[in-house]
């Protein structure tokens, strides 16, 4: 009897003694996952300061270049609102416009800003007798295919459409003879004018532009010659619709 219940104590004893083994090797293996297991700190940690430096440069300087840009334009718009009477609003929009063709053709857009002045004074609706039309004075009948892209020749007195056509007519003109000034008198159909004063016109006025915007105290140089002196080139009198 005696022998028996010393038996079954031993098995108690044994048992107990195994699940106290079993509960210590769950208790340290949760401990090890714990020690391991990343923590919300861990994953947001910051970047190291040369790659946190990095990051941020950029967008910074892309903010000072459009605060610089829209500095120049504000200037440039101003000077136009002033000179010619026009809202500042819509100066500005005009400059904008005028500056998105230039870069899309490596245009001089001071030279488009220029010209708009010269051919329309910044009226957009404005209209010659000869059918010019807008604020480059573009005639639909010989330029109806650039016109296109904007949907027509009824396209002409939308101030984008009228500046980006405008624009790539000059700049057709100045790829093709490879001097600003034939160009010029070119895109006013005066090319029979000696003394270029057409182009003399638009030059000064790039001029102005050019101190609203060039940084003091230096200022740019006033226009040179308009045309090369090398060599005179006659050319035909001719429609520029001809010469596309």
């Amino acid at each position: 009897m005696e022998g028996a219940q010393w038996g079954r104590r031993l098995i108690s004893t044994l048992v107990l003694a195994a699940c106290v083994a079993a509960l210590t090797l769950i208790l340290m293996d949760h401990g090890t996952h714990a020690r391991f297991r990343p923590t919300e700190a861990d994953v947001l940690q910051p970047l190291p300061a040369a790659v946190a430096m990095d990051h941020k440069r950029q967008p910074v300087t892309d903010v000072a270049q459009l605060q610089a840009e829209e500095a120049r334009y504000r200037a440039l718009s101003e000077f136009v609102a002033r000179r010619y009477r026009v809202s500042q609003d819509a100066a500005f929009d005009l400059v904008t416009l005028a500056h998105s063709a230039g870069g899309q053709l490596q245009l001089d857009p001071l030279l488009i800003i220029a010209v708009i002045a010269i051919e329309s004074r910044f009226n957009p609706i404005a209209e010659s007798r000869a059918g010019a039309k807008g604020l480059m004075q573009i005639i639909p009948k010989f330029h109806g295919d650039k016109l296109e892209a904007f949907g027509g020749e009824e396209a002409v007195f939308e101030p984008e459409a009228n500046i980006h056509v405008g624009a790539r007519i000059l700049n057709e003109y100045l790829r093709r003879t490879g001097n600003l000034g034939i160009a010029l008198q070119m895109y006013a159909g005066a090319l029979g004018d000696d003394e270029d004063q057409y182009t003399r016109k638009v030059l000064n006025e790039r001029y102005r532009l050019q101190q609203v915007v060039s940084p003091s105290p230096q200022r740019p140089a006033p226009p040179a010659a308009v045309r090369a002196a090398a060599a005179r080139v006659s050319y035909p009198q001719v429609l520029p619709s001809v010469l596309d």
